[in-house]
């Protein structure tokens, strides 16, 4: 899948996901929300019954659907009236349904209502509540669901001490959060400064990610974050051994324990990788830099870069994702492209050929919104078409990745009672969503 999405592993390292308000090969329209998935289905990944395998893209049983993201082997999938759906691996609880038993279709996560944007890491689940609020579920070995112990959950449990946040992220063993004054907290494993405090120490509540401020967008790989501020600059910290940070260098010595800036201004989004990471600028345009031995960077080589360089044949970009080791961005006007590991199909095209350069995914139209999985998430990719502008636009509608694409919303800059523009307001004024 982000889905920021995400060996790391098996299954859902194959799978691919989209949802499409479109004409389909048939001249039917797809409804709004609808998911679409593709690839490989060991643990039933892909969500529409049974486990077998498929190469072109399959509409799942899921409507409404405005979030999407897949963890090693399983998916979370978010509908608009707030509720969360789960499907795929349930080895370690991940689908918070209770039990450990695998499902091939949707299932609800009983107990969560009001919930406002899904995410997953290797073997977990985060949803984040229109309150504030962040639940967690699944594997717990190094703390990544936040409640303060090790203990795997098989249901939700609140992340402790977290009510202010307005953004989530999964890395592979660890989580992160945006709260709603612009700083990031993070909080599981920590051995190569995953969560940037500063130390290799595990957390098992949230602590603070350096000294970031404004962030905007946050994502977490294998063993790294990324986060994006209002003024546009990236920062990365963690783990450096295939130069997944930008910095210029690469190798265990050259890990950082808080984040350091890799670009100045200019950019939206980012999304990590296992050992990679990209960013979308304001113009469209997709910048990749890490390991890239299986064209993970989309360049039109294998080299492994250790600053940003463009991938080639994206442009007018509103939204991308990343798998373990392959790379999907929507465009503008709807179309899909993919390029990277292509070995259990996951690019969609048909193939299963690794693609060093960007290449169409055929018979999708009228997409919005990409994924790929957390790391964990090697083979699978997703899109979804999730109307931006409502009869009467929701914090779903806004908040929920508002930050994946550009719009002509109009420019905000109402001020909030306490002087400061919220969010929001701030992403809007910036043509990034709706407010």
């Amino acid at each position: 899948m982000q889905v920021f999405a995400k060996a790391l592993g098996a299954a859902l390292l194959s799978v691919g996901f989209l949802a499409v308000v479109a004409p389909t090969a048939g001249g039917a329209a797809a409804p709004p929300g609808a998911a679409w998935t593709w690839g490989a289905n060991s643990y039933g990944e892909l969500g529409t019954g049974g486990t077998a395998s498929r190469p072109a893209p399959a509409e799942v049983d899921l409507d409404d659907v405005v979030d999407l993201h897949g963890g090693r082997e399983h998916v979370v999938a978010l509908r608009a009236d707030g509720t969360v759906w789960t499907w795929g691996s349930n080895q370690h609880g991940q689908l918070g349904i209770g039990g450990s038993a695998n499902r091939s279709t949707p299932v609800q996560v009983a107990g969560l209502s009001g919930i406002v944007a899904v995410e997953t890491g290797h073997n977990h689940s985060m949803a984040l509540g229109a309150d504030g609020s962040v639940w967690s579920w699944g594997f717990n070995s190094d703390g990544q669901l936040g409640d303060g112990t090790t203990t795997l959950r098989r249901t939700p449990v609140k992340v402790s001490g977290l009510t202010n946040a307005v953004d989530i992220a999964g890395g592979r063993d660890m989580a992160y959060a945006i709260r709603a004054d612009g700083t990031v907290v993070g909080w599981g494993r920590n051995d190569e400064g995953q969560l940037g405090d500063g130390t290799t120490v595990r957390r098992l509540t949230p602590v603070r990610v350096g000294a970031l401020t404004e962030v905007v967008d946050v994502a977490g790989g294998r063993d790294h974050g990324l986060a994006v501020r209002s003024d546009g600059s990236v920062w990365s910290w963690g783990s450096n051994d295939y130069a997944q940070l930008g910095l210029g260098d690469a190798g265990a010595a050259t890990d950082r324990l808080a984040p350091q800036q890799v670009v100045a201004t200019g950019m939206v989004e980012v999304i990590a990788g296992a050992h990679h990471s990209y960013a979308r600028d304001a113009d469209g345009q997709v910048w990749s830099w890490g390991r890239n031995y299986r064209a993970n960077l989309g360049d039109g080589t294998t080299t492994q870069r250790t600053r940003p360089v463009r991938v080639t044949g994206v442009s007018d970009a509103v939204s991308i994702a990343s798998g373990r080791d392959h790379g999907i961005a929507v465009l503008a006007d709807g179309r899909v492209r993919a390029w990277g590991e292509n070995g259990a199909g996951q690019l969609g095209d048909g193939t299963t050929t690794d693609r060093t350069q960007a290449v169409v995914v055929p018979g999708v139209s009228g997409a919005s919104k990409a994924g790929g999985g957390e790391p964990p998430t090697r083979w699978c990719s997703w899109v979804a078409r999730i109307p931006i502008q409502t009869p009467t636009p929701t914090r779903i509608r806004i908040r929920m990745r508002a930050r994946r694409w550009r719009t002509s919303a109009p420019r905000v800059r109402t001020p909030t009672p306490n002087g400061r523009r919220s969010r929001c307001q701030r992403l809007c004024s910036r043509g990034t969503g709706w407010c």
